[in-house]
């Protein structure tokens, strides 16, 4: 199987750096063992106006059928005698994979040495493979490398046999590309889309393939148009390696939307305690005073946004007159615990067909979210920072328009009674703010005033005279028609409304 990449140059930015940014000198041809047979790297061309790398990989036959044994282990598409008869040694597949991630591992990466910043530049890049299966024929070689920036994407059918044209074409394809790409990220794509293309892999697909997978498609695979075929064949089919692939990309792209690193995204699981609020009874307390509010609704269909590793979506499910219940949340970890806790792999049918955990983003509008009773934030809107805050408002309060919305936040005058937290101090190191009752009463009248909510506040936790509740609870009930809803639990809060009474006359 044979791969070759061409560059153009200058005299000032000759066409034989791409010697150094593969480090494969082009004065010399070499010879790489790999598990399958050898690697050869030659330049049929070198000058300073044209270059070519040449990547020449030698099947072993023998070292294929000992190795592997049939389809997705010796890599042969066809069972009956895939042993003895196969495309292996020609067509390019995840063993020419493989091979170029052992004979230009640093150019896969990136990494220059010599030439840091060349290695960083789009070059004028010209690739070819004469001869790549692809199981999807022309179009689907165009869908998968159309979205990835080049300028030319030329996939010509290979006829099964040039004498008998009425034979029709093989299922190989001669690819060329052609465009201003980085080298590293050239390099990327067809590692990955090689084997996708083929749709058979030489070697058992493990776990570790996810990684690889994300690793490879960094900067392009997050935005691609067909990334779940993509996944899929990569890791030949294996649902649960697919889902996980699919989950983590979806994190990168909310990431990535907001110019934000992953880690600080998926942040919703602290790696080494638990991440509910102590002392233990203050939650609890939270969580009952969340589902008396609920049941006074008489909400059924409830929304557990920002559900975190799942407290409150538990203490929902135990209560039957919750007869659909959602836990959302941005973080896959988050949701990975909150799983486990639920036991969402051993409920009875009845149980889980109530129950659903989803991923997403509170600052995005989800149509999912639509057409439900009631919503929760619970300890949510203090982990956003205040400019995103109005996203979260209009997602939740003027896209999904729950019947009732219930949000907690701690009462940062509270803060003074905790013993061991510093003044000055968060009660948590990823709280981007905490509100006094004031604070916080402003920002829920002026919601409610802008998306035809009236609201409630209910204390939460001992009353203390002087600094109020350790908790504050906001009970949104949108007025649809323009009458005044019912006091909910805990008739200690004060009711206001976002309308004013000159609006209500009217």
């Amino acid at each position: 199987m044979f791969l070759t990449i061409s560059t153009t140059g200058s005299p000032e930015r000759p066409a034989t750096d791409l010697g150094f940014l593969l480090h494969k000198h082009p004065g010399k041809a070499q010879a790489f063992s790999t598990s399958h047979g050898t690697a050869h790297v030659f330049y049929p061309e070198a000058s300073e106006r044209r270059c070519t790398a040449a990547l020449l990989l030698e099947v072993d036959p023998v070292a294929l059928v000992r190795r592997g044994k049939g389809k997705g282990r010796g890599g042969a598409p066809d069972a009956a005698l895939a042993r003895y008869v196969n495309d292996r040694p020609y067509a390019a597949s995840s063993l020419l994979s493989v091979a170029m991630a052992a004979v230009f591992g640093s150019a896969l990466n990136g990494v220059c040495r010599a030439m840091p910043d060349r290695a960083g530049e789009a070059l004028p890049l010209r690739i070819e493979v004469p001869a790549l299966p692809a199981q999807g024929g022309t179009e689907l070689v165009r869908k998968l490398f159309g979205p990835l920036g080049w300028t030319r994407v030329e996939a010509v059918a290979v006829p099964l046999d040039e004498r008998f044209p009425q034979w029709g074409d093989s299922r190989y394809v001669r690819l060329v590309l052609e465009g201003e790409m980085r080298l590293a990220h050239a390099l990327r794509q067809l590692y990955v889309l090689l084997p996708v293309l083929d749709d058979a892999k030489h070697y058992w697909v493990a776990p570790d393939e996810v990684d690889k997978l994300l690793r490879a498609g960094e900067g392009w695979l997050a935005e691609h148009p067909e990334q779940q075929l993509i996944a899929g064949r990569y890791l030949s089919r294996r649902r649960g390696l697919t889902r996980q692939a699919m989950e983590r990309l979806e994190l990168v792209r909310l990431a990535e939307s907001d110019d934000l690193e992953v880690e600080s995204v998926d942040n919703a699981v602290d790696e080494t305690t638990d991440t509910e609020e102590r002392p233990v009874p203050l939650a609890e307390r939270r969580r009952e005073a969340i589902l008396t509010a609920l049941r006074t609704a008489g909400a059924n269909r409830v929304l557990d946004l920002g559900c975190g590793q799942g407290q409150l979506t538990q203490a929902l499910l135990k209560d039957p007159r919750f007869t659909e219940i959602v836990g959302l949340d941005v973080s896959m970890r988050a949701l990975t615990v909150a799983a486990r806790r639920l036991k969402l792999d051993r409920l009875g049918e009845r149980q889980s067909s109530r129950l659903a955990l989803w991923q997403g983003s509170l600052t995005y509008t989800d149509k999912r979210l639509a057409g439900y009773d009631a919503a929760v934030l619970s300890e949510v809107i203090e982990h956003l920072d205040l400019e995103r805050l109005p996203a979260l408002e209009y997602a939740v309060f003027g896209a999904a328009r729950p019947g009732t919305v219930l949000v907690t936040t701690p009462n940062a005058e509270y803060n003074v009674r905790w013993e061991t937290l510093p003044a000055g101090h968060v009660r948590h190191a990823d709280h981007r703010f905490e509100w006094t009752r004031a604070e916080f009463g402003e920002w829920a009248r002026a919601v409610a005033g802008r998306h035809g909510y009236e609201v409630d506040f209910v204390p939460v936790g001992p009353d203390d005279p002087e600094v109020g509740p350790p908790t504050q609870m906001a009970v949104f009930t949108l007025d649809a028609a323009g009458t005044t809803a019912g006091r909910t639990p805990g008739g200690t809060g004060d009711r206001t409304t976002g309308k004013t009474k000159e609006a209500k006359a009217a």
